[in-house]
């Protein structure tokens, strides 16, 4: 300890001593550790920390999986009958899908989200409320009396945290509602959806019985301690296989069974992002600590004597190597604590760059977890650079004192340089890959026109608007008032808007065409479709290829027809024309009454409805009128208008206002809605370009402090020369081909790194070749100029060295 304590004692001083270098290494380290802490306080929470609940690795997702439904889940019959015969779960719960809105229509009613729970929700994941109860099982039937549980923030926000209101009622949705207990402050649903209030699922027994499907239900389970996901699946496949007999069989081949862990089912595609970006952080650490380790070689370079009068004296091997290992990890340590203020600010900027989808981004903190990490990044660190440096051993002509100049070409600061580049090179080529990516879904058509279009979304509440009539009535109103706003030249309702998915949908074995046999076997895939008036297609710019759009006389009872999709056209008639034909859709064997026949009137172009990645499926839209299986009780409302969209937001909401003032209105304009689908790519892109850009940085300045070091130690043979009638650019030329060959030998690494990179980053491109020469060529001929720009400052000075003043030295 006495030894160490004085190496400790030594290191400070030595590097007080220097303070140019102590500080170029200390911010060149702070700026790795920072960005590499800042990306792992919010990967850890993705990938490495425990889930918010108590034994969170036994919690599992299971169910269906088939092509109307990609998320697992499970039909009430099943459900019933699995959490009966099962043997791999010790608790079993279920939800129902999604999240609905509900109103607290008290003093001064907000829009609140609600979901639907079994009673064996918070048991199953062992939450406990932090004032009250959980359901009882008769409150989750039926026509039980209503009972909610409020999330902590709610209860803080409009209740004040006042524990009376537990057992109290509240007006819900127009019903008195006992509020039977109140959540933990961080309880999460584990689909990660905001909800303010839990309610009873109500699921009615009576109705989960063969041969009736039953309710969809999202379905959890606590795993038996001693088994895991492989033997749940095994465990439930009888099961499975029962069920199986009661789907359709012309489905069966389409429908399978998946068991997965809670936190596989939350991080989804979010996974391979964050290991990207983690390992893209990581690189430019492994920049950083080559850069200091160069530095370290040059100064220890410039300690030859002193090293060796350390030996001559009976320092042993060991003794100089615990010394040089001291002082990198005094650096490190240094450059940790700086780095840590990094890691907060680059924090601020990855949450105020962040996309809604990336699970737990927002609850990022650099705690004590994180202050960990850092610590120990700062030691291995402070290892890694201090490994070459610590690996000296001084030469007994050292003690000459004589310096020694161009004998040694420095390979191993040269390997290091190329090391760089090789890295740099990967970051570079992947940036470049997610950034020309982005600029593809950004210029990607969507098949309608995003400009100049505001957008409303209003929901009526079941309570005040039970029937269609009332809700038909109040969106006349909506839209007899907003066309007499000035400036309006399209107006439109639709119950669902492109491109963010969320339609309604059927599947393409339910659509029967007059005088075609159905199919005989399979789904034949999902088919969207909405229900629009007859300015939807003008209002979105939407081109009707063939035929017409809607009219007002589409609207009366007796008429139906239906518009196609160009895809579902092509689908259904593939060598005919679809105008005049005759469908049913959603037609089921055994019902009483099936769907009207329409007419296909129109053809319209295709719109990119799931997103700007994929593509256009199949749709078909039918009018906006009052019938039990068309008419929402929501709406979108679509202006197209010149004017400008916060005025024009504003007059919606007076107008809504006007007719209704509990209705809240959410409005975006469609560039918005568009936009926020690539913010996902964008965050991406941008943090990696943003590593890419350090890692340069880094580059050039390690090529130019070892080039600086080369000159500098070379000026005597320099000076040999230019003595001996060397030219200025033959100097140059000299210097610069000894930088073009360690910066090419990187390149060629970083090219073959840059090959497997990009292999990696495939399922996050769009329209956009893993391995895009063009894109690794351009890349290439970045990172060369910027380290030949890097080497040609310093070699600019040895075309300027004095002979006389070199030549001096002996």
């Amino acid at each position: 300890m006495h030894a160490l304590w004085q190496d400790v004692r030594y290191g400070l001083r030595m590097l007080a001593k220097n303070p140019g270098f102590s500080l170029a290494a200390v911010l060149t380290l702070a700026l790795g550790i920072g960005a590499t802490s800042s990306v792992f306080s919010v990967v850890d929470r993705i990938l490495f920390r425990s889930l918010p609940y108590p034994h969170g690795e036994r919690l599992v997702s299971f169910g269906l999986v088939a092509p109307i439904e990609p998320t697992e889940f499970t039909l009430g019959t099943d459900y019933v009958e699995w959490r009966t015969k099962q043997s791999s779960f010790e608790a079993v719960t279920s939800m129902r899908p999604g999240v609905a809105d509900c109103d607290l229509t008290e003093q001064n009613p907000i829009r609140l989200s609600c979901a639907a729970v079994e009673a064996s929700f918070l048991p199953t994941f062992e939450i406990q409320p932090v004032a009250g109860r959980n359901f009882t099982v008769e409150e989750d039937r039926p026509k039980a009396r209503p009972a909610a549980l409020l999330s902590y923030g709610l209860w803080r926000s409009r209740f004040g945290g006042n524990p009376g209101v537990v057992g109290k009622t509240i007006p819900l949705n127009g019903s008195d509602t006992e509020v039977a207990g109140v959540l933990p402050a961080d309880f999460e649903m584990p689909n990660l959806a905001h909800v303010d209030i839990l309610l009873p699922e109500a699921l009615d027994l009576a109705q989960q019985v063969r041969p009736n499907t039953g309710a969809v239900l999202r379905s959890f389970a606590r795993l038996k301690r001693g088994v895991n996901v492989a033997q749940a699946t095994a465990g439930l496949q009888p099961l499975f296989e029962e069920s199986l007999k009661f789907v359709p069989e012309q489905f069966r081949k389409e429908v399978r069974l998946r068991v997965r862990s809670l936190r596989d089912r939350q991080v989804g595609d979010a996974k391979l992002t964050s290991w990207v970006l983690l390992g893209s952080v990581f690189a430019v650490l492994l920049v950083a600590c080559t850069n200091v380790a160069s530095l370290l070689l040059a100064r220890v370079a410039s300690r030859r004597r002193e090293l060796a009068v350390r030996s001559a004296l009976g320092a042993s091997p060991t003794r100089l190597l615990q010394q040089s290992f001291t002082e990198s990890l005094l650096l490190g340590l240094l450059g940790g604590a700086v780095g840590c203020l990094l890691a907060y600010l680059f924090l601020q900027l990855f949450v105020a760059l962040s996309p809604e989808g990336i699970p737990r981004l927002q609850q990022a903190r650099l705690d004590l977890r994180v202050a960990g990490f850092t610590v120990g990044l700062s030691i291995l660190s402070g290892v890694l650079f201090g490994l070459a440096p610590a690996l000296y051993r001084p030469s007994a002509e050292s003690l000459s004192g004589k310096e020694v100049r161009g004998t040694k070409k420095n390979l191993l600061r040269q390997t290091l340089v190329a090391a760089q580049i090789a890295v740099s090179l990967v970051l570079l080529t992947g940036a470049g890959l997610l950034l020309r990516s982005l600029w593809n879904m950004e210029t990607s058509p969507l098949g309608m026109e995003k400009d100049s279009v505001v957008t409303a979304e209003i929901a009526l509440g079941a309570y005040r608007y039970p029937e269609a009539t009332q809700q038909i009535a109040f969106f006349d109103r909506l839209q007899a008032r907003l066309r007499q706003l000035p400036g309006v030249t399209s107006l439109a309702l639709s119950d669902t808007l492109p491109p963010s998915g969320g339609m309604r949908s059927t599947i393409f074995a339910r659509i029967e065409k007059a005088g075609y046999p159905r199919m005989a076997e399979g789904t034949g895939g999902m088919v969207g479709w909405r229900a629009v008036t007859p300015g939807y297609f003008p209002a979105l710019g939407i081109s009707i290829l063939r035929g017409r759009a809607f009219r007002e006389a589409d609207l009366l009872p007796t008429d139906n027809p239906v518009i196609l999709n160009e895809a579902l056209a092509r689908e259904l008639f593939p060598n005919e024309d679809a105008l005049g034909k005759q469908l049913r859709m959603g037609f089921s064997e055994g019902v009483q009454q099936e769907p009207p026949w329409r007419t296909v009137v129109g053809i319209a172009a295709n719109v990119k409805n799931n997103g700007i990645t994929e593509q256009a499926d199949p749709e078909y839209y039918v009018p906006w009128k009052e019938s039990p299986d068309i008419y929402p009780s929501s709406a979108h409302v679509i202006v197209r208008t010149p004017l400008n969209a916060g005025a024009v937001a504003q007059w919606i909401r007076m107008e809504t206002a006007s007719i209704d003032a509990t209705l809240p209105v959410k409005i975006e304009t469609m560039s918005q809605r568009v936009g926020t689908l690539t913010q996902r790519p964008r965050f991406q892109a941008v943090l990696l370009a943003i590593f890419a850009g350090m890692g340069v940085l880094l580059a050039a300045i390690g090529i130019y402090g070892v080039v600086g070091y080369l000159v500098t130690q070379r000026t005597q043979e320099i000076g040999v020369r230019i003595a001996l009638g060397a030219t200025p650019g033959a100097i140059l030329k000299l210097v610069m081909q000894n930088a073009a060959r360690w910066t090419i030998a990187g390149a060629l690494l970083g090219v073959a790194g840059s090959w497997f990179g990009a292999r990696l980053l495939e399922s996050l491109l769009f329209e956009v070749k893993a391995h895009d020469p063009g894109l690794l060529g351009g890349a290439l001929l970045l990172l060369i100029a910027v380290a030949m720009a890097a080497a040609w400052v310093p070699a600019r000075w040895a075309m300027r060295v004095d002979p006389i003043e070199a030549l001096r030295y002996e």
